[in-house]
């Protein structure tokens, strides 16, 4: 799915013009299906702590041509710097100012990934440093080119560069899988989750429930969960019914029409798993609405609406699983969907922005609930992505959503699939109560 001003800068004429005249000429972004290959090679790890030989040796495991040093290499399709044990701002320059050189010499697609530690309020030296890397990535993204990304992992201390969180995280950041994020962090907490037996289908033998799943990105997300090896519970509206029970045909899915919002929707989930004798790994809450309004001109059915729909039924249908645990595995995991609206606020949404800002508020506090089941919380929160509703937007405030971004360009659903499936994983457990934004890096500063 490519805009009409994109295709029209990538070749001929249109290209030409486009760098004259210095317009945005969006880099294709390569994906799974172009790039199913875990890494682009060769790899280059900078650092001189005990971490980087670590993920050094991560890396030669999976057969990948890694470097310490830049020299003598033409093209480098991965960068990882590893700052786990900076202990002064002074130390970052040593670490990252390779790269500098290095900058002209990224293939298209290229990632850079740091693996750092956050800041702890214990040593101000210490945290200066950390905080430092953090900026430096951010802003390092913002110059990225060729549909390259830089994005960071932060594993809190204590926990080793080898556990399966960060090998997980590292993986999916290295992979065409984040194609769409940029500029972000993946914060590891703890040393929980483990690797999948089979990579290529790290959810087999797991059971998902997505909700909203009859379109647009929910279909987006049932359709990766299930290549990812998933067994699917795909629920919508019933007014979304023949959509819904064509995607269940080709998942081979089990359909289930129900509102959301309708006072015995979780009982009536419940039942629905209990009579077909199945038992959620993981949960994907997707439903969701827009009903945008200047805020001077907001009522109550709008603003209602959205809440019922987007948060307050994900508590309740949350409430009712947890209190029927037989319908819940072991180590299951959650996964919301946000929205950038809900971080920086949008014109004529306040409904939607306080509703999507109130979800990953209930994931942290809901990863608490679950941190004695072994289970996980966390949201993703998709930027522009281009769907039917973004479609309907006017095209110039359309347009322009699509080039305020690090990488010029719309997502697609699939994007936040990917990072949806990732978050569902087993390598994932040590990743809770944290929102991973979809975005392109689509705003100042984050």
């Amino acid at each position: 799915m490519t805009d009409t001003y994109t295709r029209l800068v990538r070749t001929g004429p249109g290209k030409a013009l486009a760098k004259q005249l210095g317009l945005p000429r969006p880099a294709r972004l390569p994906r799974r299906e172009d790039r199913p290959e875990a890494l682009l090679g060769p790899a280059v790890v900078l650092g001189a702590s005990n971490g980087a030989d670590t993920i050094a040796h991560l890396l030669l495991k999976q057969g990948v041509d890694v470097r310490r040093r830049f020299e003598e290499l033409r093209s480098v399709g991965t960068v990882v710097i590893v700052a786990d044990e900076i202990t002064a701002p002074s130390d970052l320059g040593e670490l990252v100012l390779p790269l500098a050189g290095a900058m002209r010499s990224l293939a298209p697609g290229a990632r850079v990934v740091t693996i750092s530690r956050p800041a702890t309020g214990e040593d101000p030296a210490r945290d200066a440093a950390r905080g430092g890397v953090e900026g430096f990535l951010r802003s390092l993204a913002h110059e990225m080119r060729g549909g390259g990304t830089a994005n960071g992992i932060l594993v809190a201390d204590g926990v080793d560069l080898d556990s399966p969180s960060v090998v997980g995280a590292l993986r999916f950041l290295l992979s065409a899988r984040s194609a769409f994020i940029a500029g972000q962090f993946i914060t590891v907490a703890t040393a929980d989750g483990h690797a999948a037996e089979d990579l290529s289908r790290p959810l087999a033998g797991r059971t998902a429930l997505v909700t909203g799943a009859a379109r647009g990105i929910g279909a987006a997300i049932a359709r990766t969960l299930a290549k990812d090896g998933a067994d699917l519970v795909v629920l919508d509206v019933p007014a979304a019914g023949t959509e819904l029970a064509r995607l269940a045909n080709e998942l081979r899915a089990t359909p289930l029409q129900l509102d959301v919002t309708a006072d015995d929707a979780g009982q009536r989930l419940v039942s629905f798993l209990r009579e077909r004798g199945k038992v959620l790994d993981v949960i994907v809450l997707n439903a969701g609405i827009t009903r945008d309004k200047m805020f001077a001109n907001m009522d109550a059915a709008r603003w209602d609406s959205v809440l019922a729909v987007n948060i307050t039924s994900q508590i309740a249908m949350m409430q009712n699983l947890l209190e029927q645990r037989e319908v819940l595995g072991s180590h299951p995991r959650v996964v919301s969907l946000a929205s950038t609206s809900g971080i920086a606020g949008n014109r004529g949404q306040t409904n939607y922005a306080a509703s999507k800002a109130g979800v990953m508020a209930f994931v942290e506090a809901l990863a608490a609930q679950l941190d004695p089941l072994g289970g996980t919380a966390n949201a993703v929160a998709p930027g522009f992505i281009e769907t039917e509703m973004t479609a309907r937007m006017p095209a110039l405030t359309r347009e322009v959503a699509r080039r305020v971004n690090s990488l010029q360009q719309g997502g697609l659903p699939v994007d936040v699939a990917e990072a949806v499936s990732f978050l569902a994983s087993s390598e994932a457990g040590g990743i809770r109560g944290t929102t991973l934004r979809v975005c392109g890096q689509n705003m100042v500063g984050r």
